[in-house]
């Protein structure tokens, strides 16, 4: 039915019959819409795409997925942090320890803080306050 429609009731019917059929018409309009990412999911399945490279690689990785400030209190905020198996492997031949990848991370962690401190001339010392480690999942952690 190509070019030309014919018109007869017998026509019309079946060239809708044909366009209904007609895998091209049934893909174009049987599209499903794909939700749309937000920005920050975008970026999430961006890290996670790259943490499952290097793991496929053998290679570590670690990643801030989040940072957030307390707005009523400056001094209070936490990091999310993810990682791969091989980065906990790197701590562990570098000296890190714990019982759990959480505290491995939280020791780590916690080396990188009093480096930048130090870096700035700032006393590392603690004089209030703490670092807390709430595991999320296998991982994961928030670390504020």
């Amino acid at each position: 039915m190509r070019g030309e429609l014919n018109m007869n009731p017998n026509g019309i019917v079946d060239f809708f019959k044909d366009l209904r059929n007609n895998t091209r018409m049934k893909n174009l309009f049987n599209r499903k819409q794909e939700p749309k990412l937000s920005l920050e999911d975008q970026r999430r399945a961006a890290l996670a795409k790259e943490k499952l490279t290097a793991s496929r690689k053998g290679e570590p990785w670690v990643a801030v997925l989040d940072t957030q400030v307390n707005p009523g209190d400056i001094r209070s905020g936490f990091f999310e942090l993810d990682w791969n198996n091989e980065f906990i492997e790197r701590l562990l031949d570098a000296g890190y320890t714990g019982e759990t990848q959480e505290e491995i991370m939280d020791s780590w962690f916690r080396t990188i803080v009093v480096q930048m401190l130090e870096e700035e001339g700032i006393d590392s010392t603690p004089t209030t306050g703490y670092i807390n480690v709430v595991p999320i999942d296998k991982g994961r952690s928030e670390v504020s």
